[in-house]
């Protein structure tokens, strides 16, 4: 029975007629995969929220509503941050570099970028206090501001997977000398 579905001539079709996602150049998308740190702590996060939203289901059934809603608000918001904490990083597009944090959002337009490279200083680990000494993507715009460190290879992203923090410093690297007007 021939399985369709497995063939490579299928991939090959599918691949023809669909553009890829990271061929639309002008969609925010984020140049390499969230890290196991990152990922991890979303997943705890979502599973509290489990356990929070089964007690407000047996609170509403003992009757008070109002502790019910409480634990559907408390809820509600740790899968809020799960999520924000997954969107964290960079992202790139043909506008411009933002780079996302749990609150705030930064983005600076390729224009104004006057370098990307990387370097090797003292990081934060897992976004700590405690720094070590590692690699870091550094931004540097035309007007001389300075911008926060945007990649680090001791971030949630990155930790003990070098190749994946080289592998996207090339990629946010390439999309620069792309768009930013600079060889």
């Amino acid at each position: 029975m021939p399985l369709p579905f497995l063939t490579a001539e299928r991939d090959d079709e599918i691949a023809a007629a669909v553009p890829l996602p990271f061929e639309d150049r002008e969609r925010w998308r984020r140049p390499y995969r969230p890290g196991p740190w990152r990922v991890g702590g979303a997943a705890l996060l979502l599973l509290l929220s489990s356990y929070i939203l089964f007690s407000a289901v047996v609170i509403a059934a003992a009757g008070s509503l109002t502790g019910a809603g409480i634990c559907l608000g408390v809820a509600v918001l740790v899968i809020g941050f799960a999520v924000q904490l997954v969107r964290v990083g960079v992202w790139v597009s043909a506008e411009g570099l933002r780079q996302t944090g749990l609150f705030t959002s930064l983005t600076v337009r390729w224009q104004d970028v006057a370098s990307v490279r990387t370097v090797q200083q003292p990081v934060r680990w897992l976004g700590l206090p405690r720094t070590v000494q590692g690699q870091a993507l550094v931004v540097g715009r035309r007007t001389g501001e300075p911008v926060r460190t945007v990649l680090t290879d001791h971030n949630g992203d990155f930790l003990s997977r070098a190749e994946a923090f080289d592998m996207a410093a090339d990629a946010i690297e390439g999309w620069a000398a792309r768009y930013s007007g600079r060889p």
